[in-house]
């Protein structure tokens, strides 16, 4: 991400797009994985965030373990969720897809095979001998099969009901994140609902959800939320295409720079975000930010799905 910073800082200042080409080979690889014709496993032990995430929901066997910590956190740094996001978040109910791509809410491993981004949650330990189940798999005919074998603890079931926290919240995220609901309408709700009586856990979550939404990126957090509900009728390769857009108006024109200035360099984490307020973001601004600066071949991956 400094990386990044310091191409955006390049752009402003000399006119370079070094940052485009980065976004562009990572969204190619993405897209090749999740359309690999050979079977991809991945481990989702430990810190699984951002680009990590993109590599690991393109796989064919996503593996979560009692150590993962899922996040897509973009919006708090002035970007919107991204490497296929748009995509493998529409696999959820879309009040989870906008709770965890809003948020950035930070999921565990039970938490991630409760809502659709893992097939399986084993303990960590069971990973620590798969090299050798693997080396001793039978490969017939069934290769899925046999990669859950190696891959998949027999006790991953009693994982997933001890561990899924979020369950207990669900009825709260149902209806906060109603998909009718504009960012603004969820704060409000969320502030309406803080006041009634609720269990420590639910109030925390409140609580956290309120932080969120009123200091991340304004922006980002209302242009997030058309891009979540838009992706849900695209196809993959459509939804790179636009995170690209959107990416670009971010770093060009947008809160990126600001975003990581304040929590990654100079970490004040006093982010000076423009517009400050959800209030103050125009409907122009978004669909400016949606609109793809590409017309059809021009764009850097017209060629994907083709």
């Amino acid at each position: 991400v400094r990386a990044l910073y310091q191409l955006a800082r390049e752009k402003a200042r000399d006119g370079a797009n070094g940052w485009q080409q980065f976004f562009v080979d990572e969204y190619r690889l993405d897209y090749r994985l999740h359309t690999f014709p050979k079977p991809v496993v991945a481990l989702l032990d430990g810190v699984t965030m951002g680009g990590g995430m993109g590599l690991g929901q393109a796989a064919a066997l996503r593996v979560a373990t009692t150590r993962t910590k899922i996040a897509m956190p973009e919006t708090r740094i002035g970007l919107l969720p991204d490497v296929g996001a748009t995509h493998f978040l529409a696999k959820m109910p879309v009040e989870m897809a906008l709770y965890v791509g809003l948020t950035g809410a930070m999921l565990s491993g039970a938490d991630a095979l409760h809502c659709g981004l893992a097939d399986a949650c084993v303990p960590g330990e069971w990973l620590d001998g798969y090299e050798a189940r693997l080396a001793a798999a039978q490969w017939t005919g069934d290769v899925p099969a046999v990669l859950r074998e190696v891959f998949v603890a027999p006790c991953h079931e009693a994982v997933e009901g001890a561990l899924a926290s979020l369950t207990l919240l669900m009825p709260l995220i149902v209806r906060h994140f109603n998909r009718r609901l504009s960012v603004e309408q969820i704060v409000a709700s969320l502030l309406a609902d803080r006041e009634c009586a609720y269990s420590q856990p639910e109030r925390a979550w409140l609580e956290a959800t309120l932080e969120a939404l009123t200091h991340y990126s304004p922006t980002m957090l209302v242009v997030t939320r058309e891009a979540l509900l838009r992706g849900r009728q695209m196809t993959l390769a459509e939804c790179f295409r636009m995170e690209l857009g959107i990416v670009g108006r971010a770093i060009e024109e947008g809160d990126f720079s600001e975003g990581v200035r304040a929590h990654l360099v100079d970490k004040d984490r006093k982010p000076r975000w423009a517009p400050a307020t959800l209030v103050e973001v125009s409907s122009e601004r978004v669909r400016h930010f949606l609109a793809s600066p590409w017309r059809g071949e021009a764009h850097p991956l017209a060629d994907l799905g083709a």
